[in-house]
């Protein structure tokens, strides 16, 4: 018997596809929960965005918050951390990249395109060392910003990378003022 003989197809030909089909499901039903555990968890969702009161942060101090899952520096900076970071040659920077979310990528790292603010005094930045991850300290290593104990990494008062093996400077999180006293991140 040949397949021109039954036009609508065999027995085999049904088999065939259902079991086809079923295994699809089965595949997919079986790699959504791998595909799914790679989204971003609820709280971390929550907090894309999130509201920082910065009133009480004095000049000279820094504020730490956690947003994504990470670390985020907000130093109010004194008049002494503003010239410093301002009078640095750009050309002595290991990486003259601005690292600002809040401005075109390109922009170079001068102090003015990595402050928040047009006067320099609010720095916000995500505390994370660019060389493996780990969280820096404030107002240590040789350049009076931060300081990554872990494998030696300076930064200077703009957290621009001056010294050590971190590959970039400390990044700049999409951040704006809501008014004098709120900062929202995200």
């Amino acid at each position: 018997m040949s397949h021109a003989e039954h036009p609508e197809g065999t027995r085999r030909d049904f088999l065939f596809y259902a079991t086809g089909g079923a295994g699809v499901v089965v595949a997919g039903a079986a790699v959504w929960p791998l595909v799914n555990q790679m989204n971003p968890t609820a709280d971390v969702q929550a907090l894309r965005s999130i509201r920082v009161d910065i009133g009480g942060v004095e000049p000279g101090t820094q504020l730490t918050v956690k947003w994504l899952g990470k670390p985020v520096f907000i130093r109010r900076r004194t008049e002494e951390e503003i010239e410093a970071a301002r009078s640095v040659d750009l050309s002595a920077l290991p990486d003259n990249s601005a690292e600002n979310a809040n401005l075109p990528v390109g922009t170079d790292g001068a102090d003015e395109n990595r402050a928040l603010s047009d006067d320099g005094e609010w720095l916000v930045m995500i505390g994370v060392c660019t060389h493996l991850g780990c969280v820096p300290l404030n107002e240590a290593g040789d350049f009076g910003g931060w300081f990554c104990p872990c494998h030696g990494s300076h930064y200077d008062t703009s957290g621009r990378i001056r010294r050590g093996p971190a590959p970039t400077n400390l990044p700049i999180p999409v951040a704006r003022f809501d008014d004098e006293s709120t900062l929202v991140l995200g």
